[in-house]
């Protein structure tokens, strides 16, 4: 690609605004208390895997020297970047724990302890713990000079400095907490009506007499460890790559470097001997506390229940299903569109239990990403085979920190007779599409969604899916399983958008249309939800139609490139929303004179997503399904509460710091209530 007049935010710069974003929901007092610790979970996740992906990508890039995209210096200087902003962020979580959510906890009449010393009711429970529950699991090493230790990934250890009695004189020792053995939050008897709890860290601190007998304690910090998660592929064909992705989830445990976070009330000389003695450089220190993996904080204890929790509506029906009693007859009425998780998952469910059982059905094929663990959808496809169906499941086994329960469960399903297609090589298929193909005259049946077959992500994740047995959107379905079967047969797509395929050409098109009305005195308009914009030859198309004058709103959630309030993008806002669910639909639409254009996908516009993964995209043909959808995409533009506009400095502004005199909209909540009071079609 030729160099271009237009800039773009650093791909990473950009994902910290948007984890920085999900702290400042565990900032707002608006929320309930234990919300606000979840986000805190949340953003430290969050986090911890964007350093063992994207910073390990940049380290192991420097390692090898195979970046061709950036020079050398260009990645250091994306990483200093990085940590700069870390450091920032962590100082500010820190002190959102300390000064805000704990206060706020102790005003409940919860205490969690932020000492190592418990108060003297606690001493001998704590003491009896320590000694029956978790001095069995400890195991000590010397931390020595030319002696180098190995420190897992992402498990949380004591640097314990002490003194012997006798001499005086310095040594030095690790001690990795035990996890799997204990809980992090231990809680202690209640008094005076106050619950306490404490971290097992502190428990093993204030213990660690009884573990150094005739040293005395000198100091004991915190410290963890970040590696490379990323699985690389180098030799990828369909004959071995079940066992080189189990091979590489294996190695994925002592992966290079990509973070070393200490305890920033650690001496500095004290972190210059661990670093010396694990070989840990400059560029890897990232400032912590003493208390770290907080993304642990999801799993604190609530004495309290739902006082101190947000409820969460509870997944509405469809009555349209429901009055048909058969999905499958509903469907062959009409399209039916399903909001996830505002509507229930069963429906998804019954329409594959219908599929299993239904004599006129011959055969189901389906897309796997994301398998839910003990998944209702992969057990009834397991009983459709056993109804004597022929079932065709293509599960992608590089769908990341997900390798493991996608191979075990493609191991189920075979067991059962199911045919399983393993991952393409070079690609992934991130499409999520499953088609039921019946017996001659009978219509087929297709299911094309923006999220996973995952019953467990569909109740946080916010995603739209289509049921239809329109035949235009049911022949393609079966063309892109043609393509993931390896069928000789050149696909010829007319409705469905599928990456590799026709979906930026098209992309491009339509959005080279908007310009074209402009330029004809028309109105132009543009409006695009999705999870991240990354791709430098869309967004220049992207540029170019704010330069003619279509007015461009953008709803991204995490990475964005595009640069907002530039002389190229003065007609491009971008609003992200973060809130009880995950935005995880992707939407497009296109004003096209008035003949409005309306696609929901499964696709980012990353470069990824775009040319290196089987995506889909597929039209919304239905009027009024069309407008529900336009009609929610205003809802979410006019959110004054949970929005926020991305500026130029990739600032989060929120749009309620904006908006003065006008009522108040919180989308997900108003698209609740959108949904319930909508007219509902007769099927009859």
């Amino acid at each position: 690609m030729g160099k271009t007049p237009y800039t773009y935010f650093k791909r990473d710069v950009s994902w910290l605004s948007f984890n920085y974003r999900v702290l400042l929901e565990a900032a707002d007092k608006t929320f309930p208390l234990y919300e606000r610790l979840h986000f805190l979970s949340i953003y430290a996740s969050n986090l911890e895997e964007f350093y063992a992906i994207r910073v390990a990508e940049h380290r192991g890039a420097i390692m090898r020297g195979n970046y061709a995209a950036e020079s050398v210096e260009a990645i250091e200087a994306t990483l200093e970047e990085i940590t700069t902003e870390v450091n920032r962020q962590q100082q500010a979580f820190y002190r959102l724990f300390h000064e805000d959510i704990l206060p706020e906890l102790r005003r409940q009449g919860i205490y969690l302890y932020q000492e190592a010393r418990p108060k003297p009711f606690h001493e001998e429970f704590v003491r009896n713990y320590f000694e029956e529950e978790v001095f069995p699991f400890l195991s000590p090493v010397a931390i020595e000079t030319g002696i180098r230790t190995f420190i897992r990934d992402r498990r949380l250890y004591l640097v314990v400095h002490m003194r012997k009695k006798t001499t005086r004189e310095s040594h030095y020792a690790l001690i990795k907490i035990p996890y799997a053995k204990v809980p992090r939050f231990v809680p202690l008897p209640t008094h005076g009506n106050v619950y306490y709890y404490m971290f097992i860290d502190d428990i093993i601190r204030v213990n660690l007499p009884s573990v150094f007998p005739g040293y005395e304690i000198a100091g004991c910090h915190s410290i963890k460890i970040s590696r490379d998660a990323d699985i690389y592929l180098e030799e990828e064909t369909p004959e071995n790559i079940l066992q080189t992705i189990r091979r590489k989830v294996e190695k994925r445990k002592i992966g290079a470097l990509s973070r070393f976070m200490y305890d920033s009330a650690m001496p500095p000389d004290l972190l210059a001997t661990i670093c010396r003695a694990f070989g840990i450089a400059e560029e890897d220190l990232v400032l912590g506390g003493r208390y770290m993996n907080l993304q642990d904080l999801s799993k604190f204890p609530n004495p309290k229940g739902n006082q101190l929790t947000q409820a969460v509506p509870p997944p509405m029906r469809v009555p349209c299903l429901d009055r048909m009693a058969s999905v499958f007859r509903a469907v062959e009425k009409r399209d039916v569109l399903l909001h996830f998780p505002y509507q229930s998952f069963d429906y998804l469910i019954g329409f594959l239990r219908e599929a299993a059982f239904d004599p006129e059905v011959e055969e189901i094929k389906i897309t796997q990403y994301r398998v839910a663990e003990n998944s209702v959808v992969i057990n009834t496809l397991i009983k459709a085979a056993e109804n004597g169906k022929r079932v065709t499941v293509f599960v992608e086994l590089k769908a990341r920190f997900d390798e493991e329960n996608n191979i075990s469960t493609a191991a189920q399903m075979e067991q059962a007779g199911i045919k399983i297609i393993y991952s393409i090589p070079g690609l992934k298929v991130h499409a999520k599409v499953a088609v039921i193909l019946r017996k001659a005259e009978q219509p087929d049946f297709a299911y094309l969604s923006t999220g996973n077959f995952n019953e467990q992500t569909a109740k946080i994740y916010s995603d739209m899916a289509l049921l239809t047995c329109n035949k235009a959107i049911t022949d393609e379905v079966r063309q892109v399983f043609s393509v993931l079967e390896s069928e000789p047969v050149k696909p010829d797509f007319h409705h469905l958008l599928v990456a590799r395929y026709n979906m930026v050409p098209e992309l491009a098109r339509m959005i080279r249309r908007e310009i074209s009305h402009v330029e004809a005195g028309r109105r132009g308009r543009i409006i695009l939800k999705m999870n991240g914009l990354h791709d430098e030859g869309m967004i220049d198309e992207l540029y170019r139609a704010s330069e003619s004058g279509v007015e461009i709103d953008l709803i991204v959630r995490g990475i964005c490139c595009l640069i907002p309030n530039q002389p190229y993008s003065r007609h491009i806002r971008i609003t992200r929303i973060v809130d009880m669910y995950l935005e995880h639909a992707r939407i497009w639409y296109f004003y096209n004179d008035g003949a409005e254009e309306v696609y929901l996908s499964s696709a980012d516009w990353m470069n990824r997503n775009l040319r290196r993964r089987i995506e889909t995209a597929f039209p919304i043909l239905v009027p009024d399904i069309k407008q529900e959808i336009l009609d929610i995409l205003q809802i979410q533009l006019h959110d004054n509460v949970k929005a926020c506009f991305i500026d130029e400095r990739l600032h989060n502004v929120f749009k309620r710091d904006l908006a003065t005199g006008q009522p108040p909209v919180r989308a997900q909540e108003a698209i609740y209530e959108y949904i319930r009071k909508k007219r509902i079609p007769v099927l009859g």
